[in-house]
């Protein structure tokens, strides 16, 4: 039946070709057009958890790599297939492994002998492997197996089921040479884990785990190069970790003196330094519910301080009760409170640790060097937090509120923050299961305790001689901010 034409000017008007078609025929050209656009985006979804594996040798000038990679990662290779998707691996030709093998893992693996970008490799081998091989577990085994016989043309494996192996070769000097990688292997899926595994000439094995693109890893740093990268490690740590930076906000709300503030800020890394260190190598506990009972502990540290400077610190600060003079004189609980920072500094240090997991393994040989290298990056953070904060306060208090009602303001807004995160934490911490005391948790427990016991008397003793120093005389120094 032919479409209805109207000579009303405000009919409808439809280009030519349109004209001429049945309804029906219109509707099974859009039907089709609807399948052909969603076709292409069905067979190019991207995985959602994809783990990449590499092993590195390198022998005389020669870097051999060995990457294995899910098959499903291969996006637009367009593989033979069959019935539900079966390979056909009677069909597949060894240049479109080759393809896929340069496509989307030589193309996204730069390697670095000293400062100089390695040239392409050479393709050695290619081939498809089942899921259940376990050829990977070792560098001979996975050698051995990418060189060996492909697997038999009549097997059936779903294609996005399968794992692409591919063996590459790149000319190097020296094998004693220090090697670097930039692997840029995120594009493979949602998220994708790089694995890595460096075989020395002189033996031993440097593994690493990597999270989507982690820029450039030397696999065995110059000391001054782990130094630098923990450095920065710390300062971005510090300025991008909400719970540290809150806790060092209640630290300095009541203080305008800076001499002060520092030995405040580096009674905190000393003591954070120490635990961190501690936990690094192996002294920490290692049981589930410690995590969770350390971020719970680090909340009650922020209730505390804010709820501190709202009862102690108000009273002595300028227009407080015991104010007399104008002045800036702190009640006795407060002038040391450095020493509550080293207490609670010690639990920021495990806190500290956990976020440093992952990261170490960057460190190479170089471990305490790295550690002590991000606790400066830590305090050189701290410093220029208190470099913003402090003018910031001064502003604050001089044309905003009197000194104290902003102290009173600013600390129950953050204990009220923390207040909160303590009971969501320690929710958490109440899923999980203490256990039960043996020989072994007493004896660590006593050793804990015997190290308590030299860290506050060796605080006591710090204080005595600071006391004898003339920390009264510090106290007394003029104020940052003048009151008119």
């Amino acid at each position: 039946m032919p479409p209805v034409r109207s000579s009303d000017p405000t009919y409808p008007t439809y280009p030519t070709y349109l004209t001429y078609l049945t309804y029906p025929t219109y509707v099974a050209w859009v039907l089709a057009a609807l399948v052909f656009l969603q076709a292409p985006v069905a067979a190019h979804d991207i995985p959602a958890d994809i783990l990449v594996q590499l092993l590195v040798k390198p022998e005389g000038q020669r870097l051999h790599v060995l990457a294995r990679v899910p098959m499903g990662a291969l996006r637009d290779v367009e593989f033979p297939l069959s019935g539900p998707g079966y390979l056909q691996l009677d069909r597949l030709d060894p240049a479109l492994l080759a393809q896929g093998a340069d496509t989307w893992l030589a193309h996204d693996l730069a390697v670095f002998e000293g400062a100089t970008r390695l040239g392409a490799p050479r393709l050695v081998a290619a081939r498809v492997s089942l899921p259940s091989d376990k050829s990977f577990a070792s560098y001979d085994d996975a050698l051995a197996h990418l060189r060996g016989p492909p697997l038999a043309g009549d097997t059936q494996l779903i294609w996005n089921q399968a794992l692409f192996d591919a063996e590459f070769e790149y000319a190097i000097a020296s094998d004693r040479s220090r090697f670097s990688i930039n692997p840029t292997f995120a594009r493979l899926g949602v998220r994708t884990v790089t694995t890595l595994r460096f075989l020395p000439p002189g033996g031993g094995v440097a593994a690493f785990e990597l999270i989507g693109d982690p820029g450039l890893v030397r696999i065995d740093p110059e000391w001054y190069q782990a130094a630098w990268r923990f450095v920065a490690l710390g300062f971005e740590h510090i300025l991008s970790g909400t719970d540290h930076l809150l806790f060092l906000f209640c630290l300095v709300i009541p203080f305008r003196q800076f001499r002060q503030l520092v030995i405040i800020v580096t009674s905190f890394t000393v003591a954070h330094s120490a635990t961190l260190i501690a936990s690094a190598f192996g002294l920490a506990p290692d049981a589930l519910w410690f995590p969770p009972l350390i971020e719970t502990l680090i909340a009650v540290s922020i209730v505390y301080m804010a709820l501190e400077n709202i009862v102690i610190a108000t009273d002595g600060a300028p227009g407080g009760p015991s104010d007399r003079s104008g002045s800036s004189r702190h009640p006795p609980a407060l002038r040391h409170r450095w020493v509550i920072t080293f207490a609670f500094g010690l639990v920021h240090g495990f806190g500290f640790s956990f976020a440093l997991r992952q990261t170490l393994q960057f460190a190479g040989k170089y471990m305490l060097t790295s550690l002590l290298s991000f606790n400066v990056g830590v305090e050189l953070g701290q410093l220029l937090v208190l470099a913003v904060l402090l003018p910031a306060l001064a502003v604050f208090f001089r044309y905003v509120v009197v000194e104290r009602v902003g102290i009173v303001i600013l600390s129950a807004l953050v204990g009220h923050t923390a207040w909160h995160w303590m009971l969501d934490r320690a929710d958490a911490l109440s899923a999980f299961s203490w256990p039960a005391f043996d020989a072994a948790s007493v004896a660590r427990l006593i050793r804990w305790v015997m190290a308590g016991i030299i860290v506050v008397a060796g605080l006591r003793m710090i204080s005595s001689r600071v006391r004898r120093a003339g920390l009264e005389a510090v106290e007394s120094d003029t104020p940052l901010t003048t009151k008119e």
